[in-house]
């Protein structure tokens, strides 16, 4: 059995028994049994121990480097103020191989320099009801001026303002957080090595100024790498990129040898984004952005792509690739208020059904040389794409049969 007391942290181990995870307490200015600041809590826990915060502000960043549950008194009122700091919260497995089992609720995190919450090779950690707001302070004009590893400048340009970021991080969890008001709200990359099977759930990301509400991209062209089988359900990503570059959702591999695949896009509410509300962009050849599944998101109001990806009119889902991308699913669906549903950019075949294209405008361009198969879906009215007062279908789709009564709404992903 462990017990703790007094500040020194004094752990008595009773050699009969098997020790017991201990609670660390921390409230401002100490006393009474508890540390000062959370670092020295975390500083003192063991493995599998609990310290818990109660409310205040606490001006530092809180490294992790073992096994954990850190819990703040409520998102609210519990602050980790991280003003010239690099990072709020580090859970470092980047320093401390085979760092796992970690839990981070119940903390605002405010003013780092270059990310709120940063995980970097770690398993099964989990981070929810969090609130992570104004981590951009080493933002220039809108771009990075500074990297901290395991962070690099090779991938997207606004990184170092994320909210959350995790790198090399696998079977953890991100799930009912309020990510707002940052450079970009939530980043999964591969930094410093493969992020796979993660599920980033039921999070609200809005008004994060220069890049997307949620971004899966693969950084780093050598193996192991890649950004592949995670999961993004349930979010709300508003407003995203006004001041920059944003998607609600972005999938992208932006050098040669990159790799963000299988990966899944579901019931996600996605609005008033300044790219659209899902962005897939393949810039290269020798990369693979395959088998990706966009389903039963709701997407209105976002804006038209840009660069290389560039669409001519405000857009609900963009597939562009220099690289064929093959085994897109796009399904269910509801995407309105866009000058363009869905379009596509590849040489691959991409499949698009039941999906709700009722644009009153395009349903469905076809920007490239493949085909696009968009049988089954719902274009706004029963006489189907050549049909006055239904959505259009423009290039290389086919479009028969279509359905003749709207898709019944699936999931999670609701208008707004």
């Amino acid at each position: 059995m462990k017990i703790v007391t007094g500040m020194a942290g004094l752990a008595i181990v009773a050699l009969s028994a098997p020790a017991a995870a201990a609670t660390w307490c921390v409230r401002p200015g100490g006393g009474s049994g508890c540390f000062a600041t959370i670092s020295e809590a975390v500083a003192a826990a063991g493995p599998g121990d609990t310290v818990a915060v109660s409310h205040g502000t606490y001006p530092e960043e809180v490294v992790i480097d073992k096994p954990l549950h850190l819990v703040g008194d409520g998102r609210e009122n519990t602050i980790i103020d991280a003003s010239g700091h690099a990072n709020g919260i580090d859970v470092d497995g980047f320093n401390h191989p085979g760092l796992s089992h970690v839990s981070v609720s119940g903390f605002s995190v405010e003013n780092a320099t270059t990310e709120g919450i940063v995980v970097s090779n770690a398993s099964q950690v989990r981070i929810d009801e969090m609130r992570v707001a104004g981590n951009d302070r080493a933002l220039v004009n809108g771009s990075c001026a500074l990297y901290v590893p395991p962070d690099n400048p090779a991938g997207e340009g606004f990184d170092c303002g994320e909210g959350i970021h995790l790198t090399g991080v696998d079977h953890s969890i991100v799930e009912s957080n309020l990510v707002e008001h940052n450079s970009g709200g939530i980043l999964i990359s591969d930094d410093s090595g493969p992020t796979h099977d993660n599920l980033i759930s039921d999070n609200v990301v809005a008004d994060n100024a220069f890049d997307c509400g949620i971004t899966l991209a693969s950084h780093n062209p050598s193996a192991p790498n890649g950004v592949y089988h995670n999961t993004i359900a349930g979010n709300s990503s508003l407003r995203n990129g006004l001041q920059g570059e944003g998607a609600g959702v972005g999938l992208f591999t932006p050098a040669p040898g990159t790799a963000t695949y299988g990966n899944v896009v579901i019931g996600n509410t996605l609005v008033g984004n300044r790219l659209p509300g899902v962005a897939m962009h393949s810039h290269a050849p020798n990369q693979n952005l395959n088998d990706n599944a966009i389903v039963a998101n709701y997407i209105a109001d976002n804006g038209a792509d840009t660069a290389d990806a560039a669409t001519p009119a405000t857009t609900g889902i963009n597939v562009f690739g220099v690289s064929p991308i093959s085994g897109t699913t796009i399904a269910r669906n509801v995407i309105e208020r866009e000058g363009i549903g869905l379009a596509v950019k590849t040489s691959s075949p991409v499949e698009a059904h039941r999906n709700d294209l009722d644009t009153h405008q395009i349903g469905v361009a076809n920007l490239g040389g493949g085909i696009v198969d968009a049988t089954e879906n719902w274009w706004g009215c029963s006489g189907g794409p050549a049909s006055r007062g239904c959505s259009a279908a423009t290039g290389n789709v086919v479009v028969a049969p279509w359905l003749r009564t709207p898709v019944q709404p699936q999931g999670r992903g609701r208008r707004e």
